[in-house]
């Protein structure tokens, strides 16, 4: 408990000498944070992860490619049916 009423002790004092800094460092602390704890981190990761970087280029199929699609619109590779069951 100590802690806390130093912490707080410390605030109160900072406060009352430059009130602009210390929101102005609520605010960077704030920003540093926010991130680890938004749920937008997680779905960005996830479209990240499904969406190709490199998007595929249209390729004369032989026969001998079975990990590329015969046509660009066969569904081939990772969906996004966890999006729908948001």
């Amino acid at each position: 408990m100590a802690v806390f009423s130093r912490v707080g002790a410390f605030l109160k004092n900072a406060w009352n000498k430059e009130p602009v800094i210390t929101v102005s460092a609520g605010i960077g602390i704030l920003a540093l944070v926010l991130p680890f704890i938004s749920p937008y981190t997680k779905y960005t990761s996830m479209y990240n992860q499904v969406v190709p970087y490199n998007y595929p280029v249209p390729v004369r199929d032989d026969g001998n490619m079975p990990d590329i699609p015969s046509h660009p619109s066969d569904k081939v590779g990772p969906n996004l049916d966890w999006l729908k069951k948001l």
